[in-house]
């Protein structure tokens, strides 16, 4: 077989260890899994309550996403033909790369960041991988902003940044879209938009209007709680939104996921349920931290970055063993850290426990 060189350096994305593995492998009982940023209080009921009355699997979904497409136009004010969805909005990451990627042109991003821009750029053969280090945390933007040249078709911008939970203010991100050339496509990913409370935080929405090469992401997989739906969906002016529709594929959006998406967006008295519970999470681990003397990165999102100045595989391990699941660090780019997912109080408060452990652990041994 005659294999793209570049699929024969790359990995498949890890997306970590299942609840029943660590069952098996540990003889536990009890798992809490705080690694893969999901939603601990689940979905909102009205979702429940559509799927009681699903049926029709024999036939294709709906290619266009009518009902879901209407919804959320509404829901967003702005018109359906300014909406692409996909199988998470890691599927339109993939759509972009293949539209806009290949060995003539060159991406810009930050690191580490989100690692799918990357590892979509490589599998099309992007020319060029342009990886701009943060700064505490942040894009830098004014170094991004020096990458770009006239072959630079995709600049990506994760806000909140994934693994970091910073956030991009509305000041500098206008500032930066205002020099970026309108040849090259900005790439606002906001999958944890709905969990932001930050006072200088953009509206992404209105500024599509003002930038015709801004094409914002966003998905139901994180608070809306439907992760395993897999519906993302990119908002943009329309002339983006159909240039880049031949890249995505017939029936993409599966028809439970079209159905319970539309639902989703009808409750948002669930999701500021969850956006003020993830706050109060948050402060959990601030407190922590505070007291032990830790790093830590403020976080915008659900998940936080905690710097234990040891292998972050170490501290993986010792809470795995232990019945909890986190994401280690040097999987992120950040080897002496763990990301932890923010859950409910009493799973914040048996993780933090443990922590406790580990580090009187590790006093211990020094």
């Amino acid at each position: 077989m005659r294999w793209k060189e570049q699929l024969l350096t790359l990995t498949p994305y890890q997306p970590g260890k299942t609840i029943g593995e660590v069952k098996r492998q540990y003889g536990l009982k009890e798992i809490t899994k705080l690694a893969s940023n999901e939603n601990p209080f689940g979905c909102s009921k009205k979702v429940k309550e559509v799927l009681m009355n699903a049926g029709d699997f024999e036939k294709y979904p709906d290619g266009y996403a009518t009902d879901i497409r209407s919804d959320l136009a509404e829901f967003l004010h702005v018109n359906p033909n300014q909406l692409i969805f996909g199988c998470g909005s890691d599927e339109i990451i993939s759509m972009i790369s293949r539209a806009l990627l290949d060995p003539k042109y060159n991406t810009v991003m930050a690191s580490p960041t989100f690692s799918q821009y990357k590892h979509n750029a490589i599998i099309d053969g992007a020319g060029e991988i342009r990886e701009i280090p943060l700064i505490n945390g942040e894009h830098d933007l004014d170094k991004m902003l020096d990458a770009i040249d006239d072959r630079t078709n995709v600049v990506w911008l994760c806000s909140p940044n994934n693994p970091t939970g910073t956030y991009i203010p509305e000041e500098r991100l206008i500032s930066f879209l205002n020099k970026v050339p309108k040849t090259t496509l900005v790439v606002l990913d906001e999958a944890y938009y709905e969990y932001v409370v930050a006072d200088d935080y953009y509206n992404s929405i209105d500024l599509i209007d003002v930038f015709e090469n801004l094409i914002v992401l966003r998905t139901f997989s994180k608070i809306y709680g439907l992760a395993s739906f897999r519906v993302g969906y990119g908002v943009s002016n329309p002339e983006v939104i159909l240039s880049l529709e031949p890249a995505r594929g017939p029936f993409n959006t599966n028809t439970l996921g079209q159905m319970v998406a539309a639902q989703a967006i009808k409750d948002q008295d669930f999701v500021e349920f969850c956006r003020k519970t993830n706050r109060e999470g948050l402060q959990q681990f601030y407190d922590f931290c505070e007291e032990n003397g830790l790093k830590y990165y403020p976080s915008q999102a659900n998940f936080i970055l905690i710097d234990f100045n040891r292998q972050g595989n170490e501290v993986f391990q010792y809470l795995l063993e232990r019945g909890y699941i986190v994401r280690s660090g040097n999987a992120l780019g950040f080897p002496t850290a763990v990301r932890i997912t923010v859950g409910s109080k009493e799973q914040n408060d048996g993780l933090l426990n443990m922590l406790k452990e580990y580090l009187s652990h590790i006093k211990a041994l020094s």
